[in-house]
């Protein structure tokens, strides 16, 4: 069974920066796609980014593109999502997921749906506030 463990959440000031990983153990680290979702308080769960494990194409969410940048280190199973320029509005919980392999092909946007997904961290908290 695949746990992923998210850290680097915390307090920060509008227009920091603040560095979230998302680090896979644990069974057969198989995996097809990694992303990240969100949710604030009161709302639901909703996409940030995306990353193919084995391509390394990315995908964002609108009101994070420019700022916000997914990468991946295989040979570390670790996922890293880079924020910068935060904003109050980027306050939440911050998910990271995997997607794991299923055979067809696919446009990176279809990666959106958290339905995609098949594994989920617990969340780390990010706190956009002066």
């Amino acid at each position: 069974q695949v746990q992923l463990v998210e850290s680097g959440g915390g307090l920060v000031q509008p227009g920091g920066s603040l560095k979230l990983s998302c680090t896979a153990s644990g069974g057969t680290f198989d995996n097809d796609a990694m992303g990240w979702f969100r949710q604030a308080p009161g709302k639901e769960r909703a996409f940030v980014a995306t990353i193919t494990w084995s391509g390394g194409n990315t995908y964002y969410a609108d009101s994070v593109q420019g700022r916000f940048t997914i990468s991946r280190d295989t040979a570390k199973s670790t996922t890293y999502l880079q924020m910068n320029g935060l904003k109050a509005e980027d306050t939440g919980v911050y998910y990271c997921a995997q997607r794991r392999p299923r055979g067809g092909a696919y446009p990176i946007t279809w990666l959106t749906g958290i339905d995609r997904y098949h594994y989920w961290g617990q969340g780390t908290q990010v706190t956009v506030s002066s």
